[in-house]
């Protein structure tokens, strides 16, 4: 179920801020989405894996509190994020 590194690479080759870029909110959130889409998938067939379920739900609760901090640092920034993502707001 995890993220592959080439998927991974992909990722953040196309959310960074600039070379050598791995942890800037613009690409955590990115790869939390993705693994937030995968867990998604998973439940859809897994209705009672409650474990996976919890860890699914610290996912969202960090990628709504760096998208809280992008909203506040960079509103320009933030509006590019949500439209790539699909993410509503």
């Amino acid at each position: 179920m995890a993220l592959l590194r080439e998927e991974k690479e992909i990722i953040i080759e196309h959310f960074r801020q600039h070379e050598g870029d791995t942890g800037s909110p613009e690409v955590q959130v990115a790869l939390l989405t993705t693994k937030i889409k995968i867990l998604t998938e998973h439940f859809k067939t897994h209705i009672h894996d409650n474990h996976s379920r919890r860890g699914l739900f610290k996912m969202i609760s960090r990628r709504k509190s760096l998208l809280e901090y992008l909203k506040k640092k960079s509103r320009d920034r933030y509006a590019t994020l949500i439209s790539e993502l699909g993410l509503r707001k």
